[in-house]
């Protein structure tokens, strides 16, 4: 079992290396190029389309949930553990400038969530219960030139996204939950899971309708949650943010390692801040993926490049809000670099929770483990309904989805209560394979992207004008 171990740990360290991050963002630098640079010209445009009335009405088009829904339901798998732990975790293996190249790859990113949720609404249909199906698959299926690869892509990336769901949407999101409550509160972890798994089981039954009802409530609930405690602890630290800005800015273009400072014990180079700052921020926003893209095509919308738009505000939120308030208290308050008792440099959940202790005491470290339990249910519900669709895909009907939502629901408790080392880095090598087939059609698409975008600027410039 050991060696079995060892054998997949090294898998996923080489799907998750270079290469694989290389793809991702260059597919984005790509894709924000040959659009020229709309998607970055139009985040105002995005955002505000995002937070209007309009958006949570299903007035405009067809589709089974709002716009405003279908974006939270995306946030919800997308806003999780790794905008607590994954960029404490990537500030200490590549230093406090892997937070700069965090914001480069979500810069890029925008474009290609924007692209692969756009691609979804116009090649999505409807299932025989009248539902919306839509995603990579079926852009893949329906829209590549050579229809057998197409159908080969879209069977592999289904395939994927299925095992992902269980893993990176399901285990590991029980286990952070049950772990964070057991310590921060000693609640065992058996009855963090049970009631995590009645929980989901409510909600998941309910199909999308429900789904996207509770996510449309719960996370812009959590995200300013997360995000006033944060800012309360960055203004209380507030004469140590110049400086730590500077280390932050310091670390990520220095050719040299840096040491000291701000950073405490850690030593850095530019090339760790690269790879840590982009594998980290590729992870938390899921940009590429293709995962967002499912929820996406669920939304009720006239124009597919409109709802592509206000999908691609999920990678600004996820990376440039919610990440960005973790990195800078992490920054101002002074723990990037601390040990622990036996010598260990302090990282992942404790060092979010010692910077947030830093000012808040005690209450500190329960903010962040309520944070960490409501970032990490919603991930659930929304990878639920991500690997529902893709479970459908793989069956041809939608009979059997009752199936996997039960056992989806009740694999919550395994996750909670037992830590399967094997379990997470399959599904994460699972989840840098989903990207394979995702990264492959955007790019074989990207002159059908470009066409699309251009023209939609058309429209805006005619509503603009009324």
């Amino acid at each position: 079992m050991e060696t079995l171990n060892a054998a997949v740990a090294r898998v996923d360290d080489f799907v998750w290396g270079p290469v694989m991050l290389v793809l991702l963002v260059g597919t984005g630098i790509y894709l924000t190029i040959r659009t020229g640079f709309l998607t970055w010209r139009n985040l105002p445009y995005a955002i505000k389309s995002t937070l209007s009335k309009e958006a949570r009405t299903q007035n405009r088009g067809e589709g089974d949930v709002s716009p405003f829904s279908a974006l939270t339901t995306a946030l919800a798998a997308t806003i999780g553990t790794g905008n607590i732990v994954g960029v404490a975790t990537a500030m200490v293996s590549g230093g406090p400038g892997a937070l700069v190249w965090m914001w480069i790859s979500a810069a890029f990113g925008l474009t290609s969530k924007f692209s692969e949720c756009m691609l979804a609404i116009k090649y999505r249909e409807r299932n025989e219960k009248g539902e919306m199906s839509g995603g990579p698959m079926y852009t893949m299926k329906k829209a590549l030139p050579n229809k057998k690869f197409g159908a080969v892509l879209g069977w592999l990336f289904a395939l994927f996204a299925v095992i992902a769901s269980f893993g990176i949407g399901n285990m590991t999101q029980g286990n952070s939950i049950s772990s964070s409550i057991f310590e921060t509160f000693g609640v065992p972890t058996w009855i963090t899971g049970v009631v995590i798994t009645v929980l989901a089981l409510v909600i998941i039954v309910g199909g999308i309708k429900t789904i996207s009802k509770v996510s449309s409530v719960v996370v812009p609930f959590m995200a300013i949650f997360y995000v006033v405690a944060g800012l309360i602890v960055i203004i209380m630290n507030i004469q140590n943010l110049p400086s730590g800005i500077a280390m932050i800015f310091k670390c990520a273009f220095s050719i040299k390692a840096v040491e000291g400072g701000v950073a405490g014990t850690i030593v850095a180079s530019m090339m760790q801040a690269m790879r840590f700052g982009v594998a980290r921020g590729v992870f938390s926003n899921e940009a590429g993926m293709g995962s967002a893209a499912i929820t996406a095509a669920a939304a009720t919308t006239d124009h597919h490049v409109r709802q592509g738009y206000i999908n691609m505000t999920g990678t600004f939120w996820d990376t440039i809000v919610v990440c960005t308030i973790t990195g800078l208290a992490i920054a101002s308050s002074g723990v990037l670099g601390m040990t622990d008792a036996s010598g260990a440099v302090v990282k992942g959940s404790a060092l979010t929770i010692a910077a947030f202790s830093s000012v808040l005491g005690p209450v500190g470290s329960w903010l962040v483990t309520i944070g960490i339990a409501l970032f990490a249910f919603s991930t659930i519900l929304g990878w639920e309904y991500h690997g529902e669709k893709a479970w459908e895909y793989l069956f041809h009907t939608h009979k059997y989805n009752m199936i996997y939502r039960i056992i989806f629901s009740l694999v919550v408790y395994v996750g909670a209560t037992q830590t399967l080392d094997l379990v997470w880095n399959f599904s994460d090598i699972a989840n840098a394979l989903m990207a394979i087939p995702n990264l492959i059609c955007m790019l074989l698409l990207s002159g059908e992207i470009a066409k699309d975008i251009k023209e939609f600027q058309h429209t805006l410039k005619e509503e603009r004008q009324k």
